[in-house]
């Protein structure tokens, strides 16, 4: 099972019910992905379109990561060096740690907001 980080691009598709993202969200309500949002994300998302997060939170099996005092030491370490803070924690959460020592893969559906983070995101929609 390979964890993925949904964006706020992402979240935004699901709530507009993008059918490739529908699918994970299937899939770890039944115990078969691991999907986890970002707060930050999260709050970008519902910046923007105001019910996602309530949406979002309502979906069994997604799992919202906080952003406790280490998560918003890195974040706010790469929003500081020129990160979009609407995706930072969404790199943050991409990257190696015990909990998941290969990274976990970052859901995008605008993957070129990525490009300079070290981050290869993937469009679930471009998935074949």
């Amino acid at each position: 099972m390979i964890p993925a980080v949904l964006d706020h691009t992402a979240l935004l598709a699901l709530g507009a019910g993008y059918p490739a993202l529908s699918g994970f969200v299937v899939d770890a309500a039944e115990g078969r992905a691991a999907v986890h949002v970002p707060a930050l994300c999260l709050a970008a998302a519902e910046a923007q379109r105001q019910g996602v997060a309530e949406h979002v939170g309502a979906l069994p099996g997604l799992e919202v990561e906080p952003l406790d005092l280490s998560a918003t030491i890195a974040v706010g370490a790469l929003i500081g060096a020129g990160t979009d803070w609407r995706i930072a924690h969404a790199v943050h959460a991409s990257r190696p740690t015990a909990h998941h020592p290969f990274g976990r893969v970052v859901l995008t559906t605008r993957p070129e907001l990525y490009v300079g983070t070290g981050v290869d995101p993937i469009d679930p929609g471009k998935i074949s």
